[in-house]
């Protein structure tokens, strides 16, 4: 049985995919029907329709002509796909095994120099090289990071979805193009017999020179080229596990139009006492625990929401953390964690929780120890799971944006001032202020609070401090 119904070369302008559809058609086993899903065209420029289904058919529909596509070509039928065309198209291959994935590739600053060069000349195919067209790029650096941004990220959707779901694609370099036999490779993967014994040679390398020949401003380019890290030097490692959206625990005011997306270990308790003022109930007529289809529902019906959250400075946060789910025992404590990190991470807190021995020192060797407990699990090295309670803010809020990201994000120190903002702008300008949160029991994290622990907690939460700007707490 055959593996493919049909295939998609998942590509980008000016890296070859022009020469390979030349050579996947000069197969009698398939028929490429060009950029089926450019938002411009369809197939090729000037066409108004493949296999009969119109571009206006295409829009209403997609999967239609992907249908046709696979039922009425001659062979095998595909098409090429970048990552500026219908996300729809997309989607629909990425998740189809019977799709066969063609991932194309060509050194990012050779095909943004061909572009160039193209837009200038406003020749996008060379048939004869007696008409070839000349021209020198002129190198911006900003738009050619826009460049490397767009391909990276259309590859990484690409890779992580094949990897999710258990596919294998065939790569295809465009040094590749003029090798016979990688194109009978090619063929042999989509499921052929047949087998070429020469390469079409109707289309023609339009920029054939060194980029230093084909660049204006070569100087410029490559001390710009200089300054990008190739090997991502400086990206700091996440190993930390990706978040869900968690909208169950999201807050909903009783009356007002006002969503509070909570971060764990964060002013939660003075914040929902808060909304619940604004319409002059207790905290337990706000409503919780919605899922996301109930969530959706009540947005809709609520004209003019607002979305909203608080972060905490990470030295505040983990000191939460720490004294409300590991320090004190009984409700609110996780309980198992608590036991695994005294008795296997030597964490060195009281059994029955602090008494009158456990001082001020004694809290500070606690709280370091379970920082560096923090380290460690924040970059995968433990078995116990990385609990919403300190997992990092970054995460959580991309966690949420699953499902929503908040409109409004505020910094704890500046709630006073933005929530009375907030509070105005649903139609409740007399709101009472927000209170401050109480100060962590037994001891406050300004008791105990100096260089070294700022140090250790800027290392164990490095990914927030560069995300959010944090400095020194306090």
């Amino acid at each position: 049985m055959q593996r493919f119904d049909y295939f998609v070369v998942l590509a980008e302008m000016r890296t070859g995919s022009n020469l390979l559809e030349t050579n996947i058609n000069a197969f009698q086993s398939f028929e490429c029907h060009g950029e089926a899903f450019n938002p411009t065209f369809i197939g090729y420029p000037n066409r108004t329709e493949i296999l009969g289904v119109t571009q206006a058919m295409r829009e209403a529909d997609p999967a239609r002509l992907i249908d046709t596509i696979k039922g009425y070509s001659t062979g095998m039928g595909g098409f090429r796909l970048f990552h500026n065309h219908d996300a729809r198209a997309l989607e629909i291959c990425l998740n189809d095994p019977r799709c066969a994935k063609i991932v194309l590739t060509r050194n990012p600053a050779e095909s943004y120099v061909s572009w160039k060069i193209a837009q200038e000349t406003g020749q996008w195919k060379l048939t004869n090289v007696k008409r070839r067209r000349d021209a020198r790029a002129t190198f911006d650096a900003e738009e050619f990071e826009q460049h490397v941004t767009n391909l990276q990220s259309f590859q990484i959707l690409v890779q992580n979805t094949l990897q999710k779901s258990g596919q294998a694609a065939f790569y295809i370099s465009y040094e590749d193009l003029t090798d016979l036999d990688v194109i009978n490779g090619l063929a042999a993967y989509l499921g052929s017999e047949e087998r070429l014994t020469s390469l079409d040679s109707s289309l023609k390398i339009q920029n054939p020179q060194a980029l230093s020949d084909k660049v204006a401003n070569f100087t410029e380019m490559t001390e710009a080229l200089a300054g990008l890290d190739r090997f991502n030097l400086t990206r700091t490692p996440e190993f930390e596990p990706r978040r869900g959206p968690a909208v169950p625990a999201h807050i909903i005011a009783h009356s007002a139009p006002l969503i509070y997306m909570p971060i764990k270990s964060g002013p939660e308790a003075e914040v929902a006492a808060w909304m619940a003022a604004l319409d002059q109930v207790a905290t337990g007529a706000l409503h919780t625990k919605m899922n996301q289809k109930d969530l959706r529902q009540w947005m809709r019906q609520a004209s003019g929401h607002r979305s909203f959250t608080v972060l905490r400075h990470p030295v505040a946060r983990a000191h939460t953390a720490f004294c409300q789910r590991i320090l004190h025992p009984g409700p609110g404590s996780l309980g198992e964690i608590r036991r695994v990190l005294r008795n296997f991470h030597k964490l060195p807190i009281p059994g029955g929780g602090p008494d009158e021995s456990y001082d001020r020192r004694a809290h500070y060797l606690a709280f370091t120890a379970f920082l560096e407990f923090l380290r460690a699990n924040l970059r995968g090295q433990t078995s116990i799971r990385v609990d919403a309670n300190w997992a990092t803010q970054t995460a959580t809020l991309q966690g949420m944006a699953q499902f929503s990201l908040p409109d409004v994000i505020i910094r704890e120190d500046d709630m006073q001032m933005q929530l009375g903002a907030l509070a105005k702008q649903i139609g409740r300008p007399g709101a009472a202020p927000v209170e401050a949160a109480s100060p962590d029991t037994p001891h406050a994290l300004g008791d105990i609070y100096d260089d070294d622990i700022e140090a250790l907690v800027a290392d164990v939460y490095q990914r927030d401090y560069i995300m959010f700007g944090w400095d020194r707490w306090r």
